[in-house]
């Protein structure tokens, strides 16, 4: 059955600061193509338009305007009321939602007053925790955003977690009952095929073609463990001096980590590139020897399935959904979290012997066709929203109640209205407006009793009459029966 979503996410492509971003884009995208209607609400973008139809999505980018807040949490909390209002905007114009869904924190007030103004079930996915990134709680900010995480779990129908390392921590660090989470997975698109004059001038720029090119992506912070990679550079520079580095993304961190760049001496070994576009992202993948993921925490790991759909060897950190992803030594190489010798020992491995590192290519890139195609992720989600929505129908909730006692009432104006602009005659039966009018309807024959046009035998008491369903509730005479209604009648 086709439903429409409402999904919530602080950032859509071309906005993309984390995982978040791209992963919301694919999902929304692959259930237009299931045939679902998505309309997503999401921060504005510099020089993306306002709306737009992507791939099947309807998107709005939403300013925050009018004073500037004082802190995170009070911009959130500004980007949030922005999206309750274009939602009851949309609802005002006749859209329909069957279901929201948010994701993670930034989205959390939305989808509460969303869920409860207009009786919508709410589905979450959290993507991280508060808990998790910091390896605890350690200052009012922190606790601030872990309880809006635990709030918004409590709020959920659902909560969607990427992984079952994603789907202990929820349970452990919020308490949440086993049966309220699903494990859903991120996916990946395979990426398209490149040029490869146009790569191999692209690699040039950051390394010569004798040379290997080892490549990190994700966010600068600590959590990404890119200064554990920094320590392993000079390591791998012993065994393997011929090779570059290029560490692709923006943060907070990336002032002290290219510090520590020109403290280890190995500044002119590695190119902090920044933020990187899908275009040079694929670019770097397909050229790179190795792609290498240190996280010291880590839900999921999408930027690993990234690497091994575009067929780049990877070595990742044993921990969180790496360990789910990647098999040591079938579809890649894991090390030790927090340990740059671990690290280089890997990598080492991979520069070392090609024919691992073509058989790990190999069986990664079949591992992402059956297991991670968005496709497949979508129709599982989809799933899971039936399976809320069938549960929704037999609930006692009393905003779910109150939304369907509204249906029930717009349904029958609408067929009252239909009623009253048909124009009596062939098709119509005068009877109906005098039935609701309380009057008789005037006699065609001249017997004073009312008959069907091109029906000769008069109504009288006894005959049944065609026209009026007896199932109907007193003072809704007349009307055609409502699927669904209510038995005291849609307007009680």
């Amino acid at each position: 059955m086709t439903r429409h979503i409402l999904m919530l996410s602080w950032e859509y492509p071309p906005k993309v600061v984390g995982g978040l971003a791209r992963h919301v884009a694919y999902l929304s995208r692959a259930l237009a193509a299931l045939g679902h209607r998505v309309t997503v609400l999401t921060h504005e973008a510099p020089g993306a338009p306002a709306r737009e139809w992507d791939n099947g999505v309807e998107v709005h980018r939403l300013p925050v305007p009018g004073p500037a807040p004082l802190d995170f949490p009070g911009w959130v909390m500004r980007l949030n009321l922005e999206m309750v209002e274009r939602a009851l905007h949309l609802f005002a114009c006749g859209q329909r939602f069957d279901l929201v869904h948010a994701h993670d924190w930034l989205a959390a007030y939305a989808g509460k007053a969303l869920k409860h103004g207009l009786g919508l079930p709410l589905v979450a996915t959290v993507h991280a925790t508060e808990y998790g990134r910091n390896n605890g709680l350690h200052n009012d900010l922190q606790r601030h955003i872990g309880n809006v995480e635990w709030w918004l779990t409590y709020e959920a129908w659902r909560v969607i977690c990427c992984s079952r390392y994603m789907e202990e921590e929820v349970r452990r660090v919020f308490q949440l009952p086993a049966d309220k989470i699903r494990v859903v997975p991120n996916g990946v698109t395979l990426p398209p095929p490149g040029d490869p004059q146009a790569d191999a001038a692209f690699r040039t720029r950051f390394a010569e073609p004798h040379e290997a090119l080892v490549f990190f992506l994700g966010r600068l912070v600590h959590e990404k463990g890119v200064h554990v990679l920094l320590d392993a550079v000079p390591l791998i520079l012993d065994r393997h001096p011929a090779t570059r580095f290029v560490i692709a993304g923006e943060g907070p961190a990336r002032p002290d980590l290219e510090a520590q760049a020109q403290r280890l001496g190995i500044a002119g070994r590695v190119t902090f590139f920044g933020y990187v576009n899908d275009q040079d992202r694929d670019r770097f993948l397909r050229t790179a020897q190795a792609a290498v993921f240190p996280s010291l925490y880590e839900p999921f790991g999408i930027v690993a399935l990234e690497a091994m759909a575009a067929g780049t060897p990877v070595v990742a950190s044993a921990t969180g959904g790496f360990r789910e992803i990647v098999r040591h030594g079938h579809n890649g190489l894991l090390a030790l979290p927090g340990s740059p010798e671990s690290l280089a020992e890997n990598v080492s491995a991979l520069l070392r012997a090609p024919g691992l590192a073509a058989k790990l290519r190999d069986t990664a890139l079949q591992d992402v066709k059956e297991r991670y195609a968005w496709r497949r992720i979508a129709a599982r989600t989809a799933a899971l929203y039936d399976e809320v929505l069938r549960e929704l129908e037999q609930c006692t909730w009393d905003a779910a109640l109150a939304r369907r006692r509204a249906e029930d009432e717009r349904r029958w104006e609408m067929w009252a209205g239909l009623l009253n602009r048909l124009p009596p005659g062939r098709y119509t039966d005068t009877r109906l407006a005098d039935r609701r009018d309380g009057g008789v309807a005037p006699s065609q024959g001249g017997s004073g009793e009312p008959f069907r046009e091109g029906n000769a035998e008069p109504l009288r008491e006894g005959n049944a009459d065609p026209l009026r369903d007896e199932s109907v509730p007193p003072g809704h005479t007349g009307a055609p029966a409502l699927a669904g209604a209510y038995p005291q009648g849609p307007s009680a």
